[in-house]
């Protein structure tokens, strides 16, 4: 074989090598989750604070969140309490485990920014949307949406999510959400917030850290390559059926819980309790799933 003849296999056997660049060609499917989740933010919003309807089911489900009282609402309370710390040392441990060990500046630079982002979003939405209007429903009428608890366990844990090697990221999709979802029930157990608010954190949280995930994926091809579900026990398809699961489990509770109550005039029930919950649920890993799916996609194939 001459040299000119080896040079051109060369080139042809590593041209589509270095043309699997992470995250190209998914730019337009980030957009698209991004935009879903600001215009979910909105529609949760209208529905929950501006509707008769969503007012009432919003409200009941915090009333009869006493239920659950006594020695739930003490470990509950107890872990809210806990929870700033918790949520900052779980995002400082990664971030030094990223940037010391793996040499990830840039990945652990925009988790963090994107981290402070989604916790500065909320507080400041807190702030712009109006009170809650008089629609005859017995409420407070101060803004509590979105829930700033949720909004920073939810946070800290899809900015692990981002920093972590590929074959990690459906193992740290089900815990994280299991630990934002833990939050935002908390908060409701203990009347902080209710339902609405706790949904409207994690379409935060996702508007903003899907950009930043992106640009992880576009600034880290070198490490976000994806293999398959199997080539690592982080990266068993266990975890996504796990999630599955609780998102089936979590959409039959919220069916059958409003079916019990079909007309909205009748007094609050526990049903409410359980539908609130169910919607939490359902908030946290369903974006665990669409994470986990969107991510595995968009990774360079190894």
């Amino acid at each position: 074989m001459s040299s000119q003849q080896f040079r051109t296999s060369g080139r042809s056997s590593t041209r589509p090598l270095q043309g699997r660049v992470a995250g190209a060609g998914k730019g337009f499917l980030f957009c698209l989750a991004t935009i879903a989740s600001a215009v979910g933010l909105a529609a949760t919003y209208y529905f929950f604070v501006r509707t008769t309807a969503g007012q009432f089911i919003d409200e009941s489900a915090l009333v009869e969140a006493t239920v659950l009282g006594g020695t739930a609402g003490r470990a509950s309370t107890e872990f809210l309490d806990m929870l700033p710390m918790l949520s900052l040392a779980i995002a400082a441990i990664m971030v030094l485990f990223v940037t010391v060990a793996r040499r990830r500046w840039t990945a652990a630079g925009i988790a963090v920014a994107a981290c402070i982002a989604a916790n500065a979003a909320t507080q400041i939405l807190k702030l712009l949307i109006p009170d809650r209007p008089d629609r005859g429903v017995q409420t407070l009428e101060l803004n509590s949406l979105p829930s700033g608890h949720t909004t920073l366990a939810a946070s800290a844990a899809a900015a692990v999510f981002l920093m972590v090697s590929p074959r990690w990221r459906p193992l740290a999709g089900f815990l994280g959400s299991t630990f934002a979802v833990a939050t935002g029930v908390s908060t409701l157990i203990n009347q902080w917030h209710r339902p609405a608010d706790v949904v409207a954190a994690f379409l935060v949280v996702a508007a903003v850290m899907l950009p930043a995930g992106w640009l992880i994926l576009r600034t880290g091809n070198s490490w976000n390559v994806w293999k398959g579900y199997g080539e690592h026990w982080a990266a068993s398809r266990l975890w996504v059926w796990l999630t599955v699961a609780a998102l089936v489990i979590a959409g039959f509770v919220a069916v059958y819980s409003l079916l019990q109550v079909p007309d909205l005039s009748t007094d609050s029930t526990i049903d409410y309790f359980w539908a609130g919950t169910a919607f939490i649920v359902i908030a946290g890993y369903l974006s665990a799933l669409g994470g986990t799916w969107l991510f595995g996609l968009a990774a360079r194939k190894g």
